[in-house]
């Protein structure tokens, strides 16, 4: 296995300004879930961006794949203080599905399939910040990775990147989700260490 432990003091240089705070780097991808994996088949499968009026946008798996697909490749940072640099993903740019959506509303719940929530600001979902990503490293995402298709916001901590994903949710006012409602921190900045609610 070729992983760095949390006490790795050995030359870091290859990470120099892109390992956060309280972070190690690690070569492995840990699986962390809540509860159980849900088993969701494609042909089943369907996102929805839904407006604080009521108004739903609908993508089943064909349509969703038909959407301009970008590959971002991204550092990522666990709020269980493991980093892994230069991941490599396939998706949708999530400003994709928010073209032509009229809302005022300021924050979205994530909801997936399996019923995890976790809240986040609108403005983090917009101008290139995060995708809806249903490869990892050149295959189809695995179910314990989130598959078949997962929120990526590689800029917070990745208990956001909800897994399984299956809609968005506009609110007027934030609300906190699984995760925040228990002690994590409602936003989760991994460069200022916003773990906890008092970070």
């Amino acid at each position: 296995m070729n992983t760095f432990s949390p006490g790795f003091q050995g030359r870091t240089h290859r990470f120099e300004g892109r390992l956060p705070p309280g972070q190690y780097p690690t070569e492995d991808f840990p699986v962390l879930s809540a509860g159980p994996t849900p088993n969701v088949p494609t042909d089943s499968w369907t996102f929805s961006v839904v407006t604080e009026d009521g108004t739903a946008r609908d993508w089943n798996w064909e349509q969703m794949k038909a959407l301009p697909q970008e590959e971002p490749e991204v550092d990522i940072h666990c709020v269980t203080r493991w980093s892994k640099f230069g991941t490599r993903w396939q998706g949708v740019p999530f400003d994709a599905f928010l073209d032509d959506v009229e809302t005022a509303a300021d924050f979205v719940m994530a909801e997936s399939y399996g019923g995890y929530t976790t809240n986040l600001p609108l403005e983090d979902l917009q101008d290139g910040k995060a995708w809806l990503v249903h490869t990892y490293d050149g295959y189809p995402l695995s179910p314990e990775h989130g598959g078949p298709a997962r929120l990526l916001v590689p800029h917070l901590y990745f208990w956001k990147s909800a897994k399984w994903v299956r809609r968005i949710r506009m609110m007027p006012d934030d609300d906190p989700g699984f995760w925040e409602s228990v002690g994590y921190h409602n936003y989760g900045d991994p460069w200022r260490e916003q773990r906890g609610w008092s970070d």
